[in-house]
């Protein structure tokens, strides 16, 4: 099946994950164009401003990129069960020096300006996690010249992005590290490997695919190629790459042998994300209600103070099944070995 990215003329069917907050640079973007696929930036949590900047120096570059949107699928919180759980924080924050928001945060990331600026100055790839944006948002951007890919992780989403006229689907197991991009982030993907699943929306909707979740080896890769994805996208391997942003705390976790499990946690975000294992998620997990993005904003200053202090109990480390994968190596070099059994998308 062809698909949006034959016209690119990638020679790798490995591509970079955007990983939202930090670790994906414009670097990497470039390094993983040069490797011979494609990346994405990261829009999640960035000012329309900063976005700008991101896309205009890749877009300097030279070389084809794609943009990844959180889109609003919003998942509210209750004020009392909000207060509660910031209640509950009082004490890290007051040991990290830090003020909780009092309120709920409930925005959505500044979507339709970001969405303008798709459309102002048009990108090849645009994709979109968290939620499907309106059918209009699609066809205008595809109006655009720009190819639509939408983050799935069930056969039923990969039905209602194919219903709203995406292009292709990005297919993320349960074992992706980070955020889970489900649609209906109130119940736990399906445990299905990622070949299962690829299969499973192959057989169902009409699209090409590109297999995401748990994916850190040229095996992996094949593999995924092997069940029918056009591509394959890797994320958590890239954490110790030369252009990684990853904060030098959540590096230093990931090669930490005391370090042996991943989790998903609402705790950090009230939202399900996949992450190393640490006491900050020992003790608040059962406390967290789900609320996204409110808990994000309620939990944004506790991080980023645990980031600056190096205190990796109290940090979102986020990481996939893979990540004892991960080693320290320019990104170019990582997705070229993990490509090495595999051909060119098609």
């Amino acid at each position: 099946m062809t698909s949006p990215l034959t016209g690119l003329g990638l020679t790798s069917p490995v591509l970079a994950a955007p990983m939202s907050g930090g670790p994906t640079t414009p670097a990497m973007v470039i390094a993983a164009a040069r490797a011979g696929g494609l990346g994405f930036v990261a829009a999640g949590y960035k000012t329309p401003e900063a976005l700008a900047a991101e896309i205009s120096a890749v877009r300097a570059a030279g070389v084809p990129f794609g943009v990844n949107l959180f889109a609003p699928n919003p998942v509210p919180v209750s004020v009392d069960a909000y207060r509660r759980y910031a209640q509950a924080l009082t004490s890290v924050a007051d040991r990290l020096g830090v003020t909780l928001p009092r309120e709920p945060v409930e925005n959505d990331d500044e979507f339709r300006a970001k969405v303008d600026l798709l459309l102002a100055e048009p990108v090849p790839v645009a994709s979109f996690t968290f939620g499907i944006p309106g059918a209009a948002v699609i066809a205008d951007l595809k109006r655009a010249g720009t190819a639509v890919v939408q983050t799935v992780t069930s056969v039923p989403e990969a039905r209602a992005a194919a219903d709203a006229g995406v292009d292709m689907l990005v297919v993320q197991s349960h074992l992706a590290g980070g955020h889970s991009a489900t649609l209906h982030p109130q119940r736990a993907p399906e445990p299905l490997a990622v070949g299962e699943l690829v299969r499973a929306v192959s057989d169902t909707v009409g699209l090409p695919v590109i297999g995401a979740g748990g994916l850190s080896t040229a095996a992996d890769v094949s593999g995924v190629l092997g069940a029918g994805a056009a591509a394959a996208m890797v994320g958590t391997v890239l954490l110790l790459a030369d252009e990684s942003g990853a904060s030098p705390t959540h590096q230093r976790a990931l090669t930490d042998p005391g370090r042996t499990e991943t989790v998903v946690t609402r705790a950090f975000t009230g939202r399900p994300a996949r992450g190393l294992r640490n006491a900050f998620i020992d003790t608040y997990e059962s406390q967290a209600p789900l609320g996204y993005p409110a808990i994000h904003h309620l939990t944004s200053p506790l991080r980023k103070a645990a980031a600056a202090a190096d205190e990796p109990e109290l940090l979102h480390l986020w990481a996939g099944t893979g990540y004892r994968n991960t080693r320290r190596a320019p990104t170019e070099q990582i997705l070229t070995e993990l490509a090495a059994a595999s051909s060119a998308p098609e």
